[in-house]
């Protein structure tokens, strides 16, 4: 087990490479992956949005108008009343980050397997938080609110800004990765159909439950800021 997650963990990951300045300009499978998932949700996108109306709408501006509203409702939901300006965003991430996690079932590596990744999600999370605070409060009362509710902890609550982006980035990648070694170990020791019937788990079930878990998380975040 520890040879195969040394595997995961150190292999090439560049897939398209640049014989320039040492590598400088190569690109990662996993940049190309985000690039595919993303052109796949613009297409689908443009598809369901396509001749939009006011009355007489058909049936992909139903849907489309379904999914949306489902989508704002869950965000909505997560962030509360003061939240709400941040629910779209929000809810771009969690699709972003369940169809990452899906491209497994086509064989692909998700891009959140990259710790690039997921550190860039995190980081782009905690940033949204710390603005939302600042947006609220102002930019004296964010400060203050470091020393809240007492003077002595101020270290430890400006401690926890460098926890919580490094939290949400280590759990998602290390959530994706584990269930990567555990389909890698199954396909090792049992017949292909049991691996396969895995993959309906960890590759949808629990790819969307991180998804989920990384939403609400910064979510959460972002409604303590503005409380």
């Amino acid at each position: 087990m520890g040879g195969l997650l040394k595997e995961l963990l150190l292999e090439d990951k560049v897939l398209i490479h640049f014989d320039f300045m040492n590598g400088f300009f190569d690109i990662n499978k996993s940049v190309v992956v985000t690039w595919g998932v993303i052109a796949v949700i613009a297409l689908l996108l443009a598809f369901l949005t396509s001749g939009m109306k006011v009355h007489n709408i058909g049936t992909r501006q139903l849907l489309a108008e379904m999914m949306a509203d489902g989508l704002r409702g869950i965000t909505g939901g997560m962030l509360g009343e003061e939240g709400l300006q941040y629910r779209d965003y929000m809810a771009v991430v969690l699709v972003f980050i369940g169809a990452s996690n899906l491209v497994g079932l086509f064989g692909l590596t998700p891009a959140t397997m990259d710790l690039n990744v997921t550190a860039s999600l995190a980081i782009m999370s905690i940033i949204l938080v710390e603005a939302a605070g600042i947006k609220q409060k102002g930019f004296n009362k964010w400060l203050k609110s470091f020393t809240q509710p007492m003077a002595i902890i101020t270290p430890m609550n400006v401690l926890e800004l460098a926890i919580r982006p490094l939290s949400l980035c280590m759990r998602l990648f290390g959530n994706i990765i584990g269930a990567t070694v555990i389909m890698e170990l199954l396909k090792m020791v049992v017949p292909v159909i049991i691996p396969a019937a895995f993959s309906v788990y960890f590759d949808i079930f629990d790819g969307l439950i991180q998804a989920y878990v990384f939403v609400f998380l910064t979510s959460l975040y972002i409604k303590e800021a503005v409380e």
